[in-house]
């Protein structure tokens, strides 16, 4: 219920401050670049941290090189950690950019330590630049994406970092990119807007951001020991003193994730870094003097939204056995109270996802695909339930990149690298899916219709996404 109201909380003032608040933006990015002579832009860093992505890094280096910026005014880094034929690629499509007049050159490390924090520390220490650019390797850089970040970022020393909105250009491949792409537009509006137009703590979201050396470096730089080194040192720098800027109509097209597996890995490890990150940073946040407590509550939830997926395990596993033991109450007021509350913290998301589409010119899109959005939420409960369990544990496990495929709305591809599978938990969920189906005739067994529909979406979710991961497995 809490976590149902802060979605109604958060797109509530995202509506509020959103209009006013991106229209200082457009004014500032305006008056910094106006009239503004090529030798008066900073020195900035792009820095492209990879990993076998022979897929996609070719298109990535190409667009770190027609970007819209004075070309004696910045540098790329390619921050390669392959050890497979990306490593040619890399090298060959290097020589072709720097006949274009280019900076931009290959950095490689001797040992693969920390992963992408590793890669972007060792950068760091080579970077010419007071400002670093960060974009992964499924991004496209918008041409004019310097000329924004740079003017919302230089000469604000308080500003530690300016994020700007993923956009998907695979959004229309299939059911699960569709899906996603709602759930990223609710983030990246209400939850990501909210916080970066109003004094709350937001975060960068590890790629597609731009941040002050200088922040880095103050908020104690780029460490290893979660998996979401992005989230962590956007609350350290937070604590130093620096915001975090956030440029909404800055769209940054990216790759979501196309299958099941690959969205798994994804999303796991996303759950087990935030619960790691709450741990290691929220004592510290909770006795900082300069949060308040509405800021420390906000970032509380922030950082354990991920364990919604562990409460949602618990309750498709308990709904049989509090229908065979026992007894269904009267339905009289207070049962209809009560019951009215979990459908209003139940919708949340959803309402939460379409004013967001709203806001992005596609409402009808995310209210209609918002029932493939639920299977994505409840067929993953398990597998993020289990990550929690592992954060919470402090169970350490090696950064499992996402693998891209190259996949856009035009053109669909199967990509040559694979997830890391675990058919066990396919298994596990798709037994949970029949015990959620069984659930549900039990249910109706009782002349009860109303709330079955709650028990469906996990019978039908649970049963598909165990389903495409045994499968999976089996295909190799």
């Amino acid at each position: 219920m809490v976590y149902g109201l802060h979605c109604y909380i958060m797109i509530a003032i995202f509506m509020l401050k959103q209009k006013k608040a991106r229209q200082g933006i457009t004014k500032t990015i305006e008056s910094y670049n106006r009239n503004r002579k090529c030798n008066e832009y900073p020195f900035v860093t792009i820095q492209l941290p990879i990993y076998n992505e022979l897929e996609v890094v070719h298109r990535l280096l190409w667009s770190a090189a027609v970007i819209d910026y004075p070309k004696d005014r910045y540098e790329v880094q390619v921050l390669d950690d392959s050890n497979d034929k990306t490593v040619d690629l890399v090298n060959n499509t290097i020589t072709e950019i720097r006949k274009q007049d280019v900076n931009i050159y290959a950095v490689r490390r001797p040992k693969r330590i920390d992963f992408k924090a590793g890669a972007l520390a060792y950068g760091l220490s080579q970077a010419n630049g007071d400002y670093i650019a960060i974009f992964d390797s499924d991004f496209i850089i918008p041409k004019h994406f310097l000329k924004r970040t740079i003017a919302l970022i230089h000469g604000h020393d308080k500003v530690g970092c300016v994020q700007a909105r993923w956009g998907h250009y695979n959004q229309k491949e299939n059911w699960l990119t569709r899906a996603q792409s709602v759930g990223i537009d609710g983030h990246f509006t209400a939850e990501q807007g909210a916080r970066g137009y109003t004094n709350l703590c937001m975060n960068f979201n590890g790629t597609a951001g731009t941040w002050s050396k200088k922040a880095i470096e103050d908020g104690g730089g780029w460490q290893g020991d979660t998996l979401t080194e992005d989230l962590d040192l956007s609350y350290r720098v937070q604590m130093a003193g620096y915001a975090i800027q956030y440029d909404f109509d800055l769209e940054c097209p990216a790759e979501v994730p196309n299958n099941v597996t690959a969205l798994k890995s994804q999303q796991k490890r996303w759950a087990k870094g935030s619960i790691e990150t709450a741990i290691k940073i929220l004592p510290e946040l909770f006795a900082h003097k300069r949060f308040s407590i509405l800021q420390k509550i906000e970032a509380f939830l922030h950082l354990t939204h991920y364990a919604v997926s562990l409460f949602m395990s618990i309750l498709f596993m308990l709904t049989m056995p509090m229908l065979l033991w026992t007894p269904l109450p009267e339905f009289d007021l207070i049962l209809a109270i009560i019951w009215s509350i979990v459908i209003f913290s139940a919708i949340a998301p959803c309402v939460m996802y379409t004013l967001s589409g709203c806001i992005l010119k596609k409402g009808f899109f995310s209210f209609s695909h918002f029932p493939a959005m639920l299977a994505v939420g409840t067929g993953l409960c398990l597998n993020n339930a289990k990550a929690v369990i592992e954060g919470i544990m402090r169970e350490k496990s090696d950064f499992i990149r996402t693998p891209k495929s190259g996949s856009s709305n035009n053109e669909r591809k199967q990509g040559r690298y694979k997830a890391v599978n675990n058919a066990g938990l396919g298994y596990i969920e798709l037994l949970s899916g029949l015990y959620c189906l069984a659930t549900l005739v039990l249910y109706f067994q009782t002349e009860k219709y109303l709330f079955g529909f709650f028990i469906a979406a996990y019978a039908f979710g649970l049963t598909v996404f165990g389903l495409l991961t045994v499968r999976s497995e089996m295909n190799g």
